[in-house]
């Protein structure tokens, strides 16, 4: 019962798209009418400068780490790293599919890197810097996106037992499809490499 709960409650929180927030706020738009449509981190970046695209991170860290805390602290605290499992990979789920938005969300990148922290800190952060070496090996984030839980998935598999790892592997394969176009785009040699400029959206 408490995968079920854990899952529900981090479902709830990943429902909450920062980026909708703030583009609703600042234009009467939502995050699917500016740029890539993504709402994430990297497209407010990208689209309206780092100090909006900073207060998308925030939120969406924010949201993950309250999840987590609250199925491994407060409803489960017998469960540990599990309860903390479990309501991380909820919000990506929330965050990837939410209902309010006919489950088109984001990619989730933001979101994992923080669960993955909150359930095995040192190997969560060395998953967080493979993944960053590899954008800037490859110059692309779907690259980067995809390797953060494949790395991790080796450490739950080793440190937390079979089910952790399937769980992780589950995330893995989730945050394949949501870079599935970018991922075909690096391997045929037409991907763009990171690059960041400072846009606003024309307000309607």
């Amino acid at each position: 019962m408490f995968r079920i709960i854990s899952l529900m409650v981090g479902y709830i929180f990943g429902n909450f798209l920062t980026a909708d927030v703030l583009t609703w706020r600042l234009f009467h738009m939502k995050a699917d009418d500016i740029g890539s449509g993504n709402p994430g981190t990297a497209n407010i970046t990208s689209q309206l400068g780092l100090g909006y695209g900073l207060l998308v991170l925030a939120g969406d860290v924010t949201k993950t780490i309250a999840a987590c805390l609250i199925c491994r602290y407060l409803l489960y605290p017998d469960m540990g790293e599990a309860a903390a499992l479990y309501g991380g990979f909820g919000v990506c789920l929330g965050h990837d599919f939410p209902v309010w938005n006919r489950f088109k969300g984001g990619k989730g990148v933001a979101v994992t890197c923080t669960f993955i922290v909150l359930v095995l800190p040192v190997w969560g952060l060395i998953s967080d810097v493979a993944g960053l070496a590899a954008v800037f090996l490859t110059g692309s984030l779907a690259v980067g996106a995809v390797v953060i839980p494949c790395v991790f998935t080796l450490a739950a598999f080793i440190k937390l037992g079979v089910e952790a790892g399937l769980v992780m592997l589950a995330a893995s394969i989730m945050m394949v499809s949501r870079h599935f176009e970018g991922l075909k785009e690096m391997r045929s040699g037409e991907g763009k490499r990171v690059h960041w400029s400072r846009k606003r959206p024309e307000e309607h």
